[in-house]
Parts: C-alpha cells; sequence; structure tokens
C-alpha cells in the first residue's frame, strides 16, 4: 500500500513538473518577439564589456573580420563607411572570428595592431568569436533568426558578412561577403536608417 502511494505521489509531482516546464518554454516564447540586438553583449577587443544597448539610437553595421581573407581588403572600405557617416549616427563593429578557413588565427593584440597600422582602423572591434554554429555568439543566433538576407544570407558563410542593427536594435538587413563597404544596396540601407533616425531626432515631444 505504501508503494502505491508513493508511486502516486511520484506522478502527481513529474506532471507537475512537466507543467510548470512547458509554461516556462511558453514564457520564454513569448518573449522572442521583444529581443532585439541591444539585448547583447560582447566584450571589447581591450577587454572591457561592450553592451549594444550603448548604440542605442545610432545604425550599426556588425561584421565578422579577419586579417587573412581574400576580402581583409574591405577593412578600408568600412573604416571610409565609419568615417563619412559617423557623425550622423552610424557605428561600426567588428567581430573577429576564425571560422572560417582559420583566416583568424592570432590573438586580440595581434588583431588590433593588424586592423589599426595597415587600415587605420579607429571603430570600435571585439574579442574572437565564434558566429556561426553552435557556439556562435548570442547575437549571431538571434541575428541568423531574423531571417534577413534570404537563405543564403541569413546568416554568416564567410569572413566580412555584414549585419545592419537599426537605430531601434531590429535588425534592418543582412548582407553576404561579396557585398562591399562601398556597394549602393549597402550605402542605401544605411542611409535609409539613419534618416529614420535623423527624423525621430528631429519629432517634437508629445504633451
Amino acid at each position: 500500500m505504501m508503494k502505491i502511494i508513493a508511486l502516486f505521489i511520484l506522478g502527481v509531482s513529474i506532471v507537475g513538473t512537466c507543467i510548470l516546464v512547458a509554461k516556462n518554454a511558453r514564457a520564454q516564447d513569448q518573449s522572442l518577439p521583444d529581443m532585439n540586438a541591444h539585448h547583447f553583449t560582447f566584450v571589447g577587443i581591450d577587454g572591457t564589456p561592450m553592451m549594444l544597448e550603448d548604440f542605442k539610437g545610432r545604425a550599426v553595421l556588425v561584421v565578422n573580420v579577419a586579417s587573412q581573407c581574400g576580402f581583409t581588403d574591405q577593412y578600408a572600405g568600412l573604416q571610409a563607411l565609419y568615417e563619412t557617416y559617423k557623425d550622423r549616427g552610424l557605428a561600426v563593429l567588428g567581430v573577429p572570428s576564425n571560422d572560417f578557413g582559420g583566416q583568424e588565427p592570432g590573438s586580440e593584440d595581434d588583431i588590433k595592431a593588424f586592423a589599426s597600422e595597415k587600415y587605420n582602423v579607429t571603430f570600435p572591434m571585439t574579442q574572437k568569436y565564434a558566429v556561426s554554429g553552435k557556439t556562435a555568439h548570442p547575437f549571431y543566433a538571434w541575428a541568423a533568426d531574423q531571417g534577413k538576407g534570404g537563405l543564403l544570407f541569413s546568416k554568416p558563410r564567410w569572413n566580412f558578412h555584414k549585419y545592419l542593427i537599426a537605430p531601434d536594435g531590429s535588425l534592418a538587413a543582412s548582407f553576404g561577403s561579396q557585398v562591399g563597404p562601398q556597394s549602393d544596396k549597402l550605402i542605401d540601407a544605411i542611409e535609409a536608417n539613419l534618416s529614420v533616425q535623423t527624423l525621430q531626432s528631429t519629432m517634437p515631444e508629445s504633451k
């Protein structure tokens, strides 16, 4: 008799746990639409925390960079973009990654020196991160789930993939590596988001 009672109690406990897990899962699913880029944090290449929330109100171009890639010269174009548009609110964020072809093997110090000395890079950069697969930084997992760029370009498939974050933290666009920093489609997307930012900043406050 005692065994039957014990089994009954165990069964009730298991069912209760399953219901609680299911409720938590639903709660997490319901919170996903509210997620945006401003929820994520990187570590800067100098070791300090870098919260994307600090870029709220600005358009941000997030690029996974590498020092030994056929696209590495895009550093120059990215720096030119940054210099052209930073006063209008554009931020460029370089995310070193060794995911593709092992083309970013160096340390953070090596990466920083290379970008600075060869391309005069002054835009912020993060520590080295995985940007693809199961170990991808959570920002990259979130961005890939947004479905921008279609089947081919919703996530990085090589170095110098570009995500454009809108001033409100939503993912505005996703561009493959072959879309260079001076591409008309990229510049058009940047200017469109900077125009939205300018419009919002000049709107009168509601009373």
